[in-house]
């Protein structure tokens, strides 16, 4: 049986947001041809590596770890790790445990390397993803210790909690084998995911801080802001992931997806291209149609985007000296450029509150990121707006009316409010 050849996804740390051409080419033939969103794994799967970057042994375990698994669901099983669940997490266990032997290496190789007829770093074909071992130079049976593959799996549990805090899945598969395995006895307890940390919403009064603070910058430097403005707006009001609105390979945020239904007048959000390849449309508030012709106003477009308009949604801004994107007109704004934006905000807007003696307000802020606006937006419609749940559930694009009641929240005041005039008989009063 003739096994494909593993790539190297992810260059050295100081390389790895830079991007890689070949890469790029294998990333996009996955996407066509076996996993849709192959590509949005993989630039997930970036960003969580280089949150890595502080410790270089973590950083080039989890790096090799990850190109070995996703190589697995592409290559060897063709489905996206969204799609992943316990009996699958087994067969890649097993994967791991008797490997191709033209996967084995016996010497230590870099992932990348630079071409000098190409000038620039390449995946290093000599790299294989399981090492072996020699004994006086002869090749022993591979053999994968018990440690070595409960670090392979909490790896692999780490990044899961990773998307999930990024609602890019609802579960952790490999988190699942691990407490279904012989290892679980072992294991002394769990300590607090990532994804408990990405579940936190801003406050009214925080969030009363971001708009303030963001609709403020708008009207004082609207050449820098006005964007800003509608993509917090944006993502606020239809719980979108940064992934939604940031550009990346075969995916590019465009005016047209705003479309309306001219049989009910009904305006929506369309997202073509979600976690696991998924499309929905999100219905969109007449506050936020309001701040669509305000935006587009700007741009100097019309109130409303016509049927299928191409006009990129965010718009980079034309950089003045040197640098990749002197003179780039009408591209959109990546993954990262978004995060960045949307934190300086975040972080203005603590300062603001800080100011104003909200001190614990504004130090809960600045350890709150872009992502968290989707479950702010999710958090204040079922609880201040009362939205319902199966509302909600379709816009946010939810798998299980479980994953949305995770949202309700209630504080002990409003149980006892809505607790002191129940009756014990509903029909006392009407007896009497």
């Amino acid at each position: 049986m003739q096994h494909p050849v593993v790539i190297p996804l992810f260059d050295s740390v100081e390389f790895i947001q830079d991007g890689n051409c070949i890469v790029n080419q294998y990333i996009t033939q996955i996407s066509l041809s076996k996993v849709v969103d192959a590509g949005l794994v993989v630039e997930h799967a970036t960003d969580w590596l280089f949150e890595q970057k502080h410790s270089e042994n973590n950083y080039k375990a989890y790096r090799s770890e990850l190109t070995t698994f996703l190589h697995w669901c592409f290559d060897v099983v063709s489905m996206s790790p969204t799609e992943v669940m316990r009996k699958d997490m087994s067969r890649y266990v097993d994967y791991c445990l008797n490997p191709p032997v033209e996967l084995i290496g016996y010497f230590n190789v870099p992932q990348f390397k630079f071409d000098q007829q190409l000038g620039e770093r390449v995946p290093n074909p000599l790299w294989k993803p399981f090492v072996g071992k020699k004994y006086l130079g002869q090749i022993q049976p591979y053999r994968l210790s018990d440690n070595a593959l409960k670090t392979k799996i909490a790896i692999l549990s780490s990044f899961y909690s990773y998307l999930m805090g990024e609602e890019y899945c609802e579960r952790n598969p490999a988190q699942i084998w691990l407490n279904h395995s012989r290892f679980a006895l072992t294991r002394r307890y769990q300590s607090r995911t990532d994804e408990e940390e990405n579940s936190l919403a801003f406050t009214e009064l925080q969030w009363s801080y971001i708009m303030t603070t963001v609709t403020t910058l708008a009207e004082e430097s609207p050449e820098l802001h006005q964007r800003s403005l509608f993509l917090i707006s944006l993502i606020y009001s239809c719980y979108l992931r940064i992934s939604d609105v940031s550009a990346r390979a075969g995916y590019s945020p465009v005016m047209g997806q705003f479309r309306q239904n001219h049989q009910t007048g009904i305006w929506s959000f369309h997202i073509p291209l979600s976690k696991g390849g998924k499309k929905r449309s999100v219905a969109i508030s007449k506050a936020l149609l309001d701040a669509l012709v305000t935006y587009r106003r700007y741009l100097g477009l019309t109130d409303y985007p016509s049927q299928n308009e191409r006009h990129p949604l965010f718009v980079r801004h034309r950089a003045a000296g040197r640098g990749r994107d002197v003179g780039l007109l009408n591209a959109n704004l990546g993954i990262r450029q978004v995060r960045d934006e949307i934190q300086n905000i975040i972080n203005l807007a603590a300062d603001n509150a800080q100011t104003d003696g909200f001190i614990h307000d504004a130090q809960q802020m600045r350890k709150l990121t872009a992502h968290n606006i989707r479950h702010t937006g999710i958090t204040h419609d079922i609880n201040i707006n009362r939205r319902p749940l199966s509302h909600v559930q379709a816009d946010a694009g939810h798998e299980s009316i479980d994953t949305t009641s995770q949202y309700l929240h209630t504080t002990q005041t409003e149980r006892h409010e809505s607790a002191l005039n129940k009756p014990l008989d509903h029909l006392q009063g009407i007896n009497e």
